[in-house]
């Protein structure tokens, strides 16, 4: 594994709770006035104490200035990747190309059917996750329509269309071989877990997605990794994971009032990890490949 070299970012991730909506306000307020870069909200649409992803990121736009916004990760099952592309060019010409996408291939699938969603083996979720990268991007294209025959989510003479104010990112939350292998081919992006992949998993994980951005002729390096880490990780360890597996995004899980954690982060721990990467990259060459 190596450091990519990617320039480092640094962010929040946080559940869009309904009843504490002025707290998660005011941090999120907070986190883009202290120079913290990403804002990446869950997804749960099936989930009745939260607030809808989509409609939360939309205002969130009109009351920050910096913040990358980003559903970590959209609950594909219960968004249909067509209008989901429409979503997401729309809140990024708004906020002045100011989002990313985050996707994930479902699960929680009991909560997702009683919203009406279809229950999918790992297999059919997979396979749709797949259709819904290519329906997404080809709405975001500059054809005339798109004709796609899918399984899951094909298109019949679709317009493309609006253009995102900037080329979009596609994040893939996603852990299995398969999917990891589905990173490496298509996504722009890795957004992983401490809670899902350890430390200690990452080197495995991050070889997969490389060794299929190879086999498919992609530059591996391209590939940006993010990472929810374990508020408990120090700037060394999380130095470490930047050098040693390509993670170049942290985000740090907080719950609305975590202001005090947010204010920490963003003046302590983001600091000394720019200043330590910087250092190491001083003595040595990132791999690009």
């Amino acid at each position: 594994m190596a450091d990519y070299g990617h320039e480092l970012r640094f962010g929040i991730f946080v559940p869009p709770e309904a009843a504490r909506g002025r707290l998660l306000l005011r941090l999120v307020r907070h986190a883009d006035e202290s120079g913290l870069e990403v804002l990446a909200v869950q997804d749960h649409p099936y989930q009745p104490a939260f607030l809808d992803t989509w409609t939360l990121l939309s205002y969130l736009a009109g009351v920050t200035r910096n913040l990358t916004l980003m559903p970590a990760v959209a609950n594909l099952p219960l968004r249909p990747p067509a209008v989901l592309a429409r979503s997401a060019a729309s809140l990024d010409l708004l906020s002045g190309g100011r989002v990313e996408l985050g996707l994930g291939a479902g699960a929680f699938w009991d909560a997702i059917e009683a919203m009406g969603g279809t229950r999918r083996s790992p297999g059919q979720a997979l396979a749709a996750l797949r259709e819904a990268i290519t329906v997404i991007r080809a709405l975001w294209g500059e054809g005339e329509r798109s004709h796609l025959s899918g399984r899951f989510y094909p298109l019949h003479g679709a317009k493309p269309g609006p253009r995102p104010a900037h080329p979009i990112g596609i994040w893939l939350g996603v852990y299995g071989p398969r999917a990891l292998r589905l990173t490496g081919e298509l996504a722009d992006g890795w957004l992983g877990s401490f809670g899902y992949a350890p430390p200690g998993n990452l080197p495995g994980m991050m070889t997969a997605i490389d060794a299929a951005a190879r086999a498919s002729g992609r530059v591996p390096g391209l590939i940006r990794r993010a990472y929810v880490i374990d508020p408990t990780m120090s700037p060394g360890q999380l130095t470490e994971v930047a050098l040693a597996h390509g993670i170049s995004e942290f985000l740090l899980p907080v719950d609305p009032g975590g202001d005090r954690a947010t204010h920490h982060f963003a003046t302590e721990t983001v600091p000394a990890v720019r200043a330590a990467v910087a250092a190491a990259r001083a003595g040595h060459r990132p791999h690009a490949s």
